[in-house]
Order: C-alpha cells, then sequence, then structure tokens
C-alpha cells in the first residue's frame, strides 16, 4: 500500500528526513515512535504531499502527489485545523462533498456517535475545546474511508472514552484491510495495536521492530526505545534490528 524508498527531507541545512525507507502492506498498522524533533511529522508530511522531498514514495503503486493517490489517503494532523465558521456537522458535508461521497450519512452519523459529537453538530469550530477539535479532526480523516490513513500524535488532548473508540477503530480499520501510519512518542498508547514499529531519531530509522520480534525477545519494546534514543545505538540493517531485539 505504502512504499517510501530514499526519502530526504532538508530545511536549508538541517535534514529533517535522512535516507529514510519502509513498506507498509495492507491491512497493517505501523507506528513511528520518537522523541519530540525527531522527525516523524516531517516524513508525515512528505507521504501526503504537504512537503517538497528527495526520493520516492507511492500510494497503492502510485506517485503520492497525484490525484488517485490522494483519494484513497487520509490524514489527521497533531493540530487540528478546523474552520472558525462551520459547525461539526457542516465540517463533515465539506470532506463528504471534497471526497464526493455519495453513501455517508449513516457513517457520518456513526462517527459522530462514537466520539460524542452527534450533540455538538450545530457548534462551530471555534467554539469547541481542543479535544472536541482533535475527534471533528479523527472523524473527518475517517469519512472518507481511505485505503492508507496517517495520524500525527492522534491521541494527545482526547479523553479517556475518545482514546478507547479510537483504538478500536484503529483494529476495525486494520481488519478491514486500511493500512495505518501512526505517529506518536507515547509507547503506552500504542501497546498490543502494531505490527511494525519505526523507532526514529534524529531524521532516521534508528530500528523497525516487528510484534513478533518484540514477543520472541527479551526485551520490551520500551527498553529497545530508550536504547536507542538515550543509549546512542543505532541499528541500520534488518538484521541488527532482529539481533538488537532478542539480545540479553
Amino acid at each position: 500500500m505504502l512504499t517510501v524508498t530514499h526519502v530526504t527531507k532538508k530545511y536549508h541545512k538541517v535534514v529533517a528526513n535522512d535516507d529514510i525507507s519502509f513498506v507498509l502492506a495492507d491491512g497493517q498498522i505501523g507506528i513511528l515512535l520518537g522523541p519530540n524533533g525527531a522527525g516523524k511529522s516531517t516524513i508525515i508530511k512528505c507521504i501526503m504531499g504537504f512537503l517538497k522531498y528527495q526520493g520516492m514514495i507511492q500510494i497503492d503503486g502510485l506517485h503520492n502527489k497525484s490525484l488517485p493517490a490522494k483519494k484513497i489517503m487520509g490524514y489527521v494532523p497533531e493540530i487540528p485545523s478546523l474552520y472558525p465558521n462551520l459547525t461539526v456537522e457542516e465540517h463533515m458535508e465539506f470532506i463528504a462533498r471534497a471526497y464526493k461521497l455519495t453513501d455517508y450519512q449513516a457513517y457520518k452519523e456513526e462517527l459522530l456517535v462514537r466520539f460524542e459529537l452527534d450533540d455538538k453538530k450545530k457548534k462551530f469550530g471555534d467554539e469547541l475545546s481542543k479535544g472536541m477539535q482533535q475527534k471533528l479532526s479523527i472523524c473527518c480523516g475517517l469519512l472518507p474511508k481511505p485505503k492508507l490513513i496517517l495520524f500525527d500524535e492522534p491521541m494527545i488532548g482526547l479523553d479517556p472514552h475518545a482514546i478507547k473508540e479510537l483504538k478500536k477503530m484503529f483494529v476495525e480499520l486494520k481488519e478491514q484491510g486500511c493500512s495505518l501510519l501512526i505517529s506518536t512518542h507515547m509507547i503506552d498508547s500504542i501497546e498490543e495495536l502494531w505490527d511494525t514499529t519505526y523507532i526514529m531519531k534524529d531524521g532516521k530509522f534508528a530500528a523497525a521492530v516487528t510484534k513478533d520480534e518484540a514477543a520472541n525477545g527479551t526485551k520490551k519494546l520500551e527498553d529497545i526505545f530508550f536504547e536507542i534514543t538515550e543509549g546512542g545505538q543505532d541499528c541500520s540493517s534488518a538484521e541488527e534490528i532482529a539481533e538488537h531485539g532478542n539480545e540479553v
């Protein structure tokens, strides 16, 4: 579904993403895990086509900046970007028209109910709390039922009920064959959800740990993460990553 090949993004002399390559298959959940400033948001924005970059990014075999690719992608940004003069319901209708959706009313209502926004339909974007804005941003991202959806720190600001529903949505989307790429620095928030976790440090992929490797190894994902991000370890090959995940 998602193929990222030798992607590098520079801001003048600052290298935000350094030669990143990975593949996310259909129905897989990939996690971008790393401290603030590791380059997680940058690679997500490159995938979405918001930034210029060196390298190649393909969505289901399509160039990521092509219109056909954009039609099957969804995005939930770290900071919700809502229209202050549109209501909750009008935001959803705006997305439906932008994607030329037809049979979406039932799913729209389901999303609003699940994220406790069904009684906020007439509230304007600037009347919502930060948590409600995040919920609406998630609903807008999910409404077109994309084949690939990117979440950038989606759980920040959410209440416990919304976090529970979002995690359930992750599992449901995976079961439906949707691919998910989730950026976070909150390790406990993605426990048991992921297929592969990419640990980022200084704009690079320092390690890629699969769920099987973590299950068969003697170290928890949290231990591997802190060894890499705080201990200076750098794993670049699949063999090194597997060995690192299973070493005593």
